[in-house]
């Protein structure tokens, strides 16, 4: 096996192999979002050579970290994480109140998704994709019922974790309320909403919302929302995954 070789960060620090304490990110893309993420705290980072060199030496002046190989990364994680290389420790991101999350530019039409019980962590981690590929200004959980910051959904994500306002709330009705004193239409997208999504939301701010596979959204969320829409589909199918359905509407809400 090829011996680890320590490697000095811009702190002057090296890593040390210290367990499996902490919240770990794995993967390429995540550990460089995580790296130019400002708002993260990070602790150390174990990578290959190859890995390094697609991170940066930039990004990785921030981290006392080690060039090691790839077995030696593995260590670090659970059983069958796809690191890539890559393996940072990191502290949660600090939580944001709702009004900062949503903050957007002036000018710029503000959208959120709302997710009312979505729990699987690549579901979520791949509505987070879409969302920074849509520049979505948050995406909000209930906090019981969404999956935590952990490396299984950075990883899903590739990286907009980082680059998304994740905000869980204990309340999703309240929350839509509050979006609604925001200035935001609050959208429910549901198979029997009332139109197709590109004809349910006017110019301004949209809160899309969006319930679990099967169970759909509660009632009292849905009665917070200001109006329904639904995403066409052939009759071949039922519905769509929800993290596909959130693609498709978004991409209708931005064109």
């Amino acid at each position: 096996m090829k011996k680890s070789k320590p490697f000095r960060s811009g702190r002057g620090r090296e890593a040390r192999p210290a367990g499996h304490a902490g919240l770990w990110l794995y993967g390429l893309h995540p550990v460089k979002a995580a790296l130019a993420n400002q708002r993260r705290e990070v602790r150390q980072a174990v990578l290959t050579e190859r890995a390094a060199g697609f991170i940066g030496a930039k990004l990785l002046g921030r981290v006392a970290h080690e060039i090691a190989d790839a077995d030696a990364v593995a260590r670090f994680l659970p059983a069958g994480a796809v690191h890539q290389g890559a393996a940072l420790q990191v502290e949660p991101l600090p939580a944001l109140d709702l009004e900062e999350a949503v903050r957007a530019p002036s000018g710029i039409r503000r959208i959120v998704l709302v997710l009312d019980q979505v729990t699987d962590p690549h579901n979520v981690g791949a509505i987070l994709r879409s969302a920074a590929a849509f520049s979505v200004a948050a995406v909000i959980v209930q906090d019981r019922h969404a999956p935590p910051e952990t490396g299984v959904l950075a990883k899903a994500a590739s990286g907009a974790l980082d680059i998304v306002p994740y905000v869980a709330t204990v309340n999703i009705a309240r929350t839509l309320e509050d979006l609604g004193r925001l200035g935001f239409w609050r959208v429910a997208l549901a198979g029997d909403g009332e139109g197709p999504i590109r004809d349910a939301a006017p110019s301004g701010d949209v809160a899309l919302v969006l319930g679990a596979e099967g169970q759909g959204l509660r009632r009292l969320v849905r009665e917070r929302c200001d109006a329904g829409a639904f995403v066409p589909i052939s009759g071949a199918m039922e519905s769509l995954n929800v993290s596909n359905a959130a693609a498709v509407a978004l991409y209708e809400l931005r064109r």
